[in-house]
C-alpha cells in the first residue's frame, strides 16, 4: 500500500517547518541546535506525529494540527523543562516502532 497524497503532503509541511525552525507552535524555542546534537528528540517528535495522525479509508489525513501540535507539545517540554504538555503524552503515542 503507497501512501496517499494528502499523508504526504502533511508529513513534507511537517517536516519542512520543523527544518526551516518556523513551526508556529515552536516560536521562541532554539529546537534547530538539537539538529544533530540530539537526534532522540528529533527522532522521538516525528515518532509521535507518527503515531498520533490518523487516516480514513482512503487516506485522507483527518487531524493534521492536532498531530503537530502533540509533536510539538512534546518537542517545546524537551528544550523547556518549565513546559508541560497537556493532557500528559501516552505511552502510544511515544511508541518507537
Amino acid at each position: 500500500m503507497k501512501l496517499s497524497p494528502q499523508f504526504s503532503g502533511a508529513l513534507r509541511t511537517f517536516t519542512y517547518f520543523m527544518a526551516s525552525g518556523t513551526h508556529y507552535n515552536l516560536e521562541g524555542v532554539d529546537y534547530l541546535s538539537l539538529y544533530g546534537n540530539e537526534p532522540s528528540a528529533i527522532e522521538m517528535t516525528f515518532a509521535i506525529f507518527a503515531n498520533v495522525i490518523e487516516l480514513d479509508e482512503e487516506g485522507n489525513v483527518l487531524n493534521r494540527k492536532y498531530a503537530e501540535e502533540r509533536a510539538t507539545n512534546y518537542l517545546r517540554s524537551y528544550c523547556d523543562s518549565n513546559y508541560k504538555v497537556e493532557p500528559p503524552l501516552e505511552e502510544w503515542e511515544t511508541s518507537l516502532y
